[in-house]
C-alpha cells in the first residue's frame, strides 16, 4: 500500500507542477507581445526609409517635382506614426486582455443555428455542443454536459506482495501485461465551468501473470492456494485473470472555452488533465496456462478456475496526460485469491487512450 500511496502522490505533485506552469503561460505570452512592441518602432522607420529612397528616386529621374517629393515623404511619415500608434494599441489591449483574465481568454468563433420565428426558439448543434435558446427568456441549456469515449488501456502488470517487494517479485516483467477496453462517460459536474468532472463507465479488464523459476498454482490440503515447482521442465507458466468493472474518476483539468452570442463550449483538445478514483466489479474467469516439456515431447495445459480466485474486484485507479494520451495505473485493493498462503494485489501501469 504504501508503493501505491508513492505512486498517487507522485501523480498530485505532477498535477500542482502542471497547474503552475499553465499560470506562468500567459505571462510568457505578455513578454513575447513586449518584445513584439520594441520591434515595432524599428521595423516601421525601416519601411519609411526604403519608401523615402523611392520616393528620392523618382524625384532624381525626374518622374516627380521636388515639392511632389515633399508632400509624398510627409504623407508616408504620417502612415508610418499612425501604423505605430495602432500596432502599439492593438498589443497594449492584448497585453491588458491577458492580465485581466490571467491568461484565459475566450476565443469567438462562428456558429450554426435553426431559427423557428423571433417569439420562438433557436437550436444549434455541432460534434461537441448543443443549446436551445428561448427567443424570449434565453438559453435554457448551457452546453452539452455530458461526452462519451472508447477507453483502451495496456501496459505491464505485476503483484504486490504481502511483505515483499516489487524487486523481489514471482513474475517475470516483461511476460506479464494488462490489457483494458471499455466505454466511459465525462460530465461535467458544474453547469458553467468545466474543470471538474466525473468520468464513469465500464471496462474489461485482462490481467496476466507470468512466473517465473519453473514455479505454477495449485491449492494445497489445507485449501491455500500457493505456487509450487512444476514436476517438468516449464515454457510457460501464466494465470490469467478476466475482470468486469465499472470504473469511477473525478476528473480535474483546464479546457478551452469558447463563446459567442448564442453558444458556450467546452473543449479538452491539447488539454492537460488528471483523474483520480477507482472502480469494483467481479472476476469473469481464471484460468492457467502451462507449457512444458514431457519425455522430450512439447505438451500444453489449460486449467479453468479452482483456484479460489477473489470472485470481487475492487481498487484504486488513476490517469494524467494531455488530450487522449494519459500515463495510467491501477491497483487491487482485494486480494487475487481467496485462502492464498501470503496475500497479493494486482497491479497494473502502463498507457491508456480515451478515443
Amino acid at each position: 500500500m504504501k508503493t501505491i500511496s508513492t505512486y498517487f502522490a507522485v501523480v498530485i505533485m505532477c498535477f500542482i507542477a502542471n497547474t503552475m506552469v499553465a499560470q506562468d503561460n500567459y505571462k510568457d505570452k505578455i513578454e513575447a507581445l513586449q518584445e513584439q512592441k520594441e520591434k515595432i518602432t524599428e521595423e516601421e522607420k525601416e519601411a519609411l526609409k526604403r519608401e523615402v529612397e523611392a520616393i528620392n528616386k523618382r524625384s532624381e529621374n525626374g518622374a516627380i517635382t521636388t515639392e511632389e517629393a515633399k508632400k509624398l515623404k510627409e504623407e508616408a511619415a504620417r502612415k508610418r506614426a499612425l501604423n505605430i500608434e495602432n500596432r502599439m494599441a492593438i498589443i497594449d489591449n492584448e497585453i491588458a486582455l491577458l492580465e485581466r483574465n490571467k491568461g484565459e481568454v475566450l476565443v469567438q468563433e462562428e456558429d450554426n443555428t435553426w431559427h423557428d420565428d423571433d417569439d420562438g426558439f433557436t437550436i444549434r448543434i455541432d460534434d461537441e455542443e448543443w443549446e436551445i435558446y428561448d427567443n424570449k427568456y434565453g438559453w435554457s441549456k448551457y452546453g452539452r454536459r455530458t461526452y462519451s469515449d472508447l477507453i483502451v488501456a495496456f501496459g505491464l502488470n505485476n503483484a504486490i506482495i504481502e511483505g515483499q517487494s516489487l524487486n523481489d517479485t514471482p513474475y517475470k516483467v516483461g511476460g506479464s501485461r494488462f490489457f483494458e477496453i471499455g466505454w466511459a462517460w465525462r460530465t461535467r459536474v458544474f453547469n458553467k465551468t468545466n474543470f471538474m468532472r466525473i468520468h464513469y463507465g465500464f471496462s474489461v479488464q485482462f490481467n496476466g501473470l507470468k512466473s517465473k523459476n519453473n514455479l505454477y498454482y495449485v491449492v494445497n490440503d489445507e485449501g491455500e492456494t500457493v505456487q509450487e515447482e512444476f514436476p517438468f521442465d516449464l515454457r510457460k507458466s501464466k494465470l490469467k485473470l478476466d475482470n468486469l468493472v465499472i470504473p469511477i474518476h473525478f476528473e480535474f483539468g483546464p479546457s478551452r472555452k469558447r463563446i459567442s452570442d448564442h453558444y458556450v463550449k467546452y473543449s479538452l483538445k491539447h488539454q492537460f488533465r488528471i483523474g483520480l478514483g477507482g472502480y469494483g466489479g467481479f472476476n469473469m474467469g481464471t484460468r492457467q496456462k502451462l507449457k512444458y516439456n514431457d519425455s522430450g515431447s512439447s505438451k500444453k495445459t489449460k486449467i479453468k478456475g479452482g483456484l479460489n480466485s477473489n470472485p470481487f474486484i475492487y481498487g484504486l485507479s488513476g490517469y494524467i496526460g494531455v488530450d487522449w494520451f494519459l500515463l495510467y495505473v491501477k491497483y487491487d485493493l482485494n486480494p487475487i485469491f481467496k485462502s492464498p498462503s501470503v496475500e497479493q494485489r494486482n497491479i497494473s501501469m502502463g498507457l491508456r487512450f480515451d478515443i
